[in-house]
């Protein structure tokens, strides 16, 4: 933590990292992530009210909808530790769903659905579709005016934790622009969610289909923010799972190094050979690198241009790290690598998941590409 301090980091990311590294390390084991897998929630319920009493929710909430008024520069260290202890919970789609709303979202809108999150209620983003592309505007799923009421067709995949979210933000079509649409969970039918089977096995994720959802006209976030929306939730899902895949990669590299320092082979600890050695060197620099970054980025939130340079640089470099990491964690293991009871397989499918998520390493440096040089 000390290098950070050179970027800009706020008293209040030590404190918040402080309490966040203790809180997730001991709610958290292994052993509970592996147990949780198992479970159809996916989650503790009462791991997720104390995260509510702890305010981690309301940081990003200005203080007139009850939240603290701080940015998501501060959300960082508590989602780079729940990444480092693979604590899966709807934490992230609750906080990129509250920042949709902040920048979309009307003042009713807001009232109504901002306090309620700040107090601990979980909240999802539905976006995805059968295409998989990560340009959020290319999408099918419609909506229909029907009077006071649009009518909802299509499907989304991907959404994470929608059974646990009272409320859920989908972007549709009504005459041919995109716009988002605000769906109480009470408003979608039974059997219209269907639990997907994801390489993530500590989150997750649904398919949602909208057909026949009918929700009120002004349920509608304002058609001339939706450009605003978008940019907003990309960047705000790009900061938090670059912090997710930061905790990861930090994770993982400490399980390797532990095996690295006991495992013996031709009487000899394994961790002496250069073979070894120096991949792993080569990670923590890796890991470094990205761990800079995502403080960076988080220190640049919410400027113009260089917000959102800082944010797809920190993702790109989170995952090519995380990503790395988990493999190489794998590959050292040997054949105990490649079953499900060791750990770095965990960490190497969230890396596959949170880049099908927001766009993998590739796909985040082809937007710079277009930033900088454009």
């Amino acid at each position: 933590m000390d290098n950070l301090g050179e970027i800009g980091t706020t008293e209040e990311q030590i404190e918040l990292m402080d309490v966040a590294t203790n809180f997730c390390r001991d709610k958290s084991p292994m052993d509970k992530v592996r147990a949780l897998i198992e479970d159809d929630l996916g989650y503790d319920p009462q791991v997720w009210k104390e995260i509510g009493e702890l305010g981690w929710l309301a940081i990003a909430i200005p203080e007139k909808h009850d939240g603290v008024g701080l940015s998501m520069a501060e959300v960082v260290p508590i989602a780079e530790q729940m990444g480092r202890n693979l604590m899966n919970t709807p934490f992230g789609s609750t906080t990129i769903a509250a920042q949709a709303l902040l920048t979309g979202g009307n003042e009713a809108q807001q009232a109504a659905w901002l306090p309620k999150i700040a107090a601990g209620g979980a909240a999802t983003m539905a976006l995805s579709e059968d295409g998989g592309d990560w340009d959020l505007s290319n999408i099918t799923c419609s909506g229909k005016q029907d009077g006071d009421n649009v009518v909802l067709s299509g499907k989304k995949q991907l959404v994470r934790w929608a059974d646990s979210a009272e409320l859920i933000i989908a972007s549709i079509k009504v005459d041919a622009d995109v716009r988002f649409a605000v769906i109480e969970r009470s408003a979608v039918p039974e059997g219209a969610l269907r639990r997907e089977s994801i390489i993530d096995e500590t989150a997750r994720s649904f398919e949602l289909t909208l057909d026949g959802v009918t929700i009120p006209a002004d349920a509608l976030f304002d058609a001339g923010r939706t450009r605003e929306t978008i940019e907003k939730v990309e960047l705000a899902a790009g900061l938090i799972h670059a912090a997710e895949m930061c905790g990861g990669s930090q994770a993982v590299i400490d399980y390797t190094l532990e095996y690295l320092k006991t495992r013996k082979q031709f009487d000899k600890i394994i961790g002496s050979f250069q073979a070894l050695k120096h991949p792993t060197v080569d990670n923590y620099v890796e890991y470094e690198k990205a761990r800079t970054h995502l403080y960076s980025a988080a220190h640049s939130w919410g400027e113009q241009g260089r917000g959102e340079v800082a944010v797809r640089m920190a993702a790109a470099q989170a995952h090519s790290s995380y990503s790395r990491a988990a493999d190489r964690s794998i590959q050292f293991h040997g054949g105990f690598g490649f079953t499900h009871d060791c750990d770095a397989q965990l960490h190497r499918r969230k890396a596959i998941f949170d880049g099908a998520l927001i766009g993998d390493a590739a796909y985040q440096r082809s937007k710079l590409a277009g930033l900088l040089f454009d």
